[in-house]
């Protein structure tokens, strides 16, 4: 059978792919597996509970157990392309109350995910433009600081079209221990991009936290960036799937701010409703209205599902004290455990460990490994243990000629403590050996 050059594009084994596969046949398997390589959220009890006591208040309007006639009829109706207009409404409220950004429900729209966001905007923002004379001008997604997102990389309908910047790496302590790094945006680099100074750029985006590395940008970091972003007229694209306000799995003493240059990206699935599929975008009204436009093509509408939970939720400000009380101190235990772990397992080893700022993942350097993390991976993976290798983290970037992008890997810190304990044990043993089998 043969597929059109966008259906070859979409068939063609990917990163993302990959690991989704993989991550699939874990769970087949009738043989134990240390899940440390997934983006799945942790079963937290006080989440589950609440949602479950929301997911039955959808059924009954009260203790009489009157049918709750709003919420059926609107999870049995379609919403409009932009979305359910009561969740929009709660979010308008919610984000004005909490940050004052005077938004209006026209500058908020739904997305069925946030991958479903990223695929609108990259082909929105990236891509071929016609300039001025009608000419065809290719524009790429600038990426001010890698490694980034592996889902980013093949969301373009044509090609691939990125910018990158490799990052300054700085040793720098923990808890007042040794052995880790940070990565900083090399703004020199940056503002000297061939692309960006010939108008060959058609958005900046960052992760925040970003996944896979945990690391936050600084508020001047990011205000230098909206800077960038208004001096070239282009929009900057921030991913919140894991930052503020919700799930808040941010530990940095950092603000989020949004004007009508910045398009803010937020996500149900690191709250813990993963399976819901809702992403939200808080964008100026022209963005909002292009996203409509794609959601009535591609998807009819956003489901309604998780927007009928979350509502509630939103309105009361529940959603902001679960982040803040349950899930982002959950995660913050999960990292010390991780980072105790891993150097209880591998001592004296060449390990670096990317400061822990934020999201659901540590990142691991390896400097000097005899192998790529490609190969680790595969290793990892016969032992009943998966992990992410970088390269595939590093979108624009040649990592053909960067040894750092096949040095490192990201382990999840999701997982329950003796899934994490037998994974990081794994990890050691596989580790040790190598670099052992070099010095011989």
């Amino acid at each position: 059978m043969k597929f059109s050059k966008f259906g070859q594009k979409f068939t063609q084994p990917t990163g993302i792919s990959q690991l989704m596969d993989d991550l699939g046949d874990a769970l087949k398997s009738d043989q134990p597996v240390n899940m440390l390589g997934g983006g799945n959220p942790a079963k937290i009890d006080a989440v589950n509970e609440l949602f479950l006591e929301t997911y039955k208040a959808l059924g009954t309007d009260n203790d009489a157990g009157v049918p709750n006639s709003s919420a059926i009829i609107s999870m049995a109706n379609y919403s409009n392309p932009q979305g359910d207009s009561a969740f929009i409404d709660a979010l308008v409220s919610f984000f004005n109350r909490h940050y004052d950004w005077d938004l209006t429900s026209e500058n908020i729209a739904l997305t069925n995910g946030s991958q479903n966001a990223f695929f609108y905007l990259f082909n929105l923002f990236g891509g071929a433009f016609a300039d001025e004379q009608s000419q065809s001008v290719d524009k790429s997604i600038l990426l001010p600081l890698t490694p980034e997102y592996i889902g980013y990389s093949d969301v373009h309908v044509e090609g691939q079209h990125f910018a990158a910047v490799l990052p300054h790496i700085d040793e720098v302590t923990h808890d007042g221990e040794e052995g880790f790094f940070k990565y900083r945006v090399d703004f020199d680099a940056l503002e000297n991009l061939p692309a960006l100074q010939k108008g060959r750029i058609g958005a900046i985006c960052c992760s925040r936290p970003t996944n896979p590395t945990g690391n936050v940008l600084t508020d001047d970091e990011m205000a230098h960036l909206a800077e960038i972003a208004k001096r070239y007229d282009i929009p900057l694209i921030i991913d919140n799937a894991y930052g503020m306000p919700f799930p808040n799995i941010i530990y940095s003493d950092v603000n989020l701010t949004w004007d009508d240059n910045t398009i803010l990206c937020f996500s149900l699935s690191k709250i813990g409703l993963p399976g819901m599929r809702t992403g939200v975008i808080v964008a100026d009204k022209e963005v909002i209205e292009a996203v409509s436009a794609m959601n009535a093509v591609v998807n009819l509408a956003p489901t309604r599902f998780g927007a009928a939970i979350a509502t509630p939720l939103v309105k009361d400000d529940r959603i902001k004290q679960l982040s803040d009380d349950d899930i982002k101190p959950f995660y913050q235990q999960q990292a010390s455990l991780a980072v105790k772990l891993l150097k209880e397992a591998l001592g004296d080893y060449p390990l670096m460990i990317h400061k822990p700022e934020g999201a659901i993942f540590l990142w691991l350097w390896f400097k000097d490994l005899p192998i790529s993390t490609l190969e680790l991976y595969e290793r990892l993976k016969e032992k009943g243990t998966l992990i992410v290798p970088s390269q595939y983290f590093f979108p624009g970037v040649d990592v053909s000629d960067y040894q750092h992008a096949h040095e490192c890997v990201r382990m999840s810190i999701a997982a329950d403590e003796q899934t994490l304990t037998d994974g990081i044990k794994v990890i050691g043993e596989v580790v040790r050996e190598l670099y052992d089998e070099a010095k011989k």
